[in-house]
């Protein structure tokens, strides 16, 4: 019997607008437009987001209103419900449950795999990651389980996963990103990203 296909995608960047730099636009803090497109290690760049959050005062309700205000990218919604109809679809990522949740409701409530924020009086004190390099080890998980995994990123936090898939791609990426990786499939869109996706024939791991 022929595995089944699934596919994993990253969520900022890809079905949703980064929220860091959102928060930047919001705040005029432009520190924090730093994401992992820029960063390759994540935890790095959260240490440094929550001294920035710590320095400038800045709390959950500031980060709240910010998620109020967003919505997934345009094409986002249809592509996601389309894919979700043809496919087992699990979304890996390095956001935090707290940001995904109200985001997840306009996606018509995907499954999602992320982590946590510890959160007290209203600050940000700390993160719980799930576990590390959680996207990569998602996907060896699948493929144990017989899955033949098609994955899609936007950012560096994203190679560990694309190339732990039985086929891989980039969506949506920086050219830094698409320069370093030039053996790795790369799209603007989401028809053209599910034309691939169709077409991937994870077995042959294209």
């Amino acid at each position: 019997m022929r595995p089944q296909k699934l596919v994993t995608l990253d969520v900022e960047g890809v079905l949703i607008p980064e929220v860091w730099v959102n928060l930047a636009i919001r705040t005029g803090i432009d520190d924090l437009r730093r994401t992992t497109r820029d960063e390759p290690n994540y935890d790095k760049l959260m240490t440094y987001r929550l001294e920035i959050l710590e320095r400038e005062g800045v709390g959950m309700a500031d980060l709240r209103d910010v998620l109020a205000d967003m919505g997934p990218l345009d094409g986002a919604k249809d592509f996601l419900d389309e894919l979700r109809g043809a496919y087992q679809v699990v979304l890996l990522s390095d956001t935090f449950q707290q940001f995904a949740s109200p985001l997840m409701k306009q996606l018509g409530h995907p499954t999602i795999l992320c982590h946590q924020l510890h959160v007290r009086d209203g600050h940000i004190v700390d993160y719980v990651l799930r576990i590390d390099d959680h996207k990569r080890r998602s996907v060896e998980a699948f493929r144990s389980l017989n899955f033949q995994v098609v994955a899609a990123g936007d950012s560096y936090n994203d190679l560990s996963m694309i190339r732990a898939a039985n086929a891989g791609a980039l969506v949506h990426a920086p050219k830094n990103v698409t320069d370093e990786n030039p053996d790795l499939p790369a799209f603007a869109d989401f028809d053209s990203l599910r034309d691939w996706i169709d077409q991937a024939d994870p077995a042959q791991g294209t």
